[in-house]
């Protein structure tokens, strides 16, 4: 039930991670108030729609692939697939089945009230809720994230195709799927549909997969794409779509008939489509209009996340388009947070903390594919469009660690260095199991530790961490 107060310190539209995160560090350990507005589910699209769910369905397909490349293990695993339902009941543990009972309780206990319904702007310091106006004392803070794109495509979109809610919340598994797109969502959605023993044809406008990335990773994930069943068509102009009885059967549920796509003048027809081709800025209906501010667009803010001249309103997450991943959001929700409580206090914005920084250049990400992609920073091209002058230190994962972790390990590393200060500026990794090596990668170019220095970094024997000494071998 909502409070019965219209008044708060702080009052953040979105209930995600982003904006919990902003709430509790405005408040903690002081005696202001805190209001999530949310006209979904408290935890928002990570907790139910993203993160969560999809990483859940991706590690058991890893699991699988891991013990059959591992002799002693293999023998018993064999050819045997996923227990589709047990995959599926997991992710649901995780999801809570769209429930979101235990987020609201985490709120209430952090002092944080939760107000249901649709928030939008009325003017300073003002939010309409479902034509309840609410005041804040202190900020408001926009953490509305993204939505879905689809493209204006001939049919498309009265196809009724699946978006990534309907990927990761999959209740039924088409026998053939088309997936448009090649980016980070295609390519994770494509994993764990071919671990359920769907047919994938992933359909490419670009002419390769993750094109964000290092080159030579988007290569190494299309390959293992590939030899796991996937058809990739890059370069692929998709002009038209039709559906025989499309219906809303419900999110993750087959929406429909066949679906015939026209892909390069040839007719592909499928169980499924997937649309995976990027997010748009849910600020269409956020009443941004009402402190002058454009509709429909990223909101634009500095590095205390606050927007224009408005030192009263905040926007963080997805929606300033700054850096569209939930780590990201939520650093950033902190920063917001505790930028609002100084300003609350009257205290100097000074300290660094009070400024988000990180989110230049220096961005981690990991990919979770049939071969995990794990990056931060600066590529080589995005480097040398800064101007950098670049030092690249390039190998291929095979050392003592890898090859213990699992037999036909497959991998490569590379480090781009700034020859002038001969530090990192960006790390691609690219192997099984090598999320967990980006950490040491972001410490240091975050940290602009050298190379010289990293030299005394002695990495544990035997670790795939032993790929670091082999690249700083590289360059001596």
């Amino acid at each position: 039930m909502a409070p019965e107060s219209s008044e708060f310190d702080v009052i953040v539209i979105g209930g995600g991670p982003v904006g919990e995160n902003a709430a509790q560090y405005a408040i903690q350990g002081s005696s202001r108030t805190a209001a999530i507005v949310e006209h979904e589910l408290v935890g928002g699209e990570c907790s139910y729609w993203a993160c969560m769910p999809s990483k859940a369905l991706l590690r058991p397909s890893e699991v699988l692939d891991t013990a059959r490349n591992m002799p002693g293990v293999k023998e018993l695993v064999g050819d045997q697939p996923l227990d589709a339902d047990a995959v599926l009941a997991r992710r649901e543990s995780f999801t809570h089945g769209l429930d979101d009972s235990s987020q609201v309780s985490w709120a209430e206990s952090a002092g944080i009230s939760v107000i249901r319904g649709h928030g939008r702007l009325s003017g300073v310091k003002t939010v309409e809720v479902d034509g309840r106006t609410l005041t804040a004392r202190h900020a408001v803070v926009l953490a509305t994230g993204t939505t879905a794109s689809v493209p204006n495509t001939p049919g498309l979109r009265d196809a009724r195709p699946w978006i990534s809610r309907d990927a990761t919340n999959i209740h039924e598994t088409p026998g053939h799927v088309a997936i448009i797109g090649g980016g980070v969502v295609a390519s994770e959605a494509a994993t764990w549909l071919l671990s359920l023993g769907a047919k994938v044809t992933m359909i490419v406008r670009g002419s390769s997969l993750l094109a964000g990335s290092e080159p030579f990773a988007g290569q190494l994930v299309a390959d293992a794409l590939t030899r796991r069943g996937a058809t990739i068509m890059l370069d692929a102009s998709l002009t038209a779509v039709s559906r025989e009885d499309p219906a809303d059967t419900g999110i993750g549920r087959i929406h429909g008939g066949p679906v015939t796509l026209t892909v390069g003048g040839e007719d592909l027809v499928v169980d499924e489509v997937l649309v995976a081709a990027g997010r748009s800025p849910a600020s269409s209906d956020l009443g941004l209009a009402t402190v002058g501010l454009p509709d429909g667009r990223y909101v634009d803010v500095d590095d205390h996340l606050t927007v224009g001249d408005h030192d009263w309103l905040y926007a963080v997450g997805d929606l300033n388009g700054r850096a569209p991943l939930t780590h990201m959001g939520k650093y950033q929700g902190r920063v917001a947070g505790d930028v609002i409580a100084a300003r609350a206090d009257g205290k100097p914005l000074d300290h660094k903390k009070f400024r988000a920084t990180a989110d230049h250049g220096k961005i981690p990400q990991v990919v979770f594919t049939p071969l995990e992609v794990a990056s931060v920073g600066l590529t080589e091209a995005k480097a040398r469009e800064s101007g950098i002058d670049v030092e690249i230190a390039a190998q291929d994962i095979a050392v003592a660690g890898s090859s213990l972790q699992q037999d036909d390990y497959s991998g490569r590393a590379q480090l781009v260095i700034d020859r002038a200060t001969d530090t990192l500026v960006g790390a691609t990794f690219v192997g099984p199991g090598v999320a967990e090596l980006v950490h040491a990668a972001t410490v240091a170019v975050v940290g602009k530790v050298s190379l010289d220095d990293l030299w005394h970094a002695v990495p544990s024997y035997p670790t795939v961490s032993e790929i670091w000494l082999r690249l700083l071998e590289s360059r001596r």
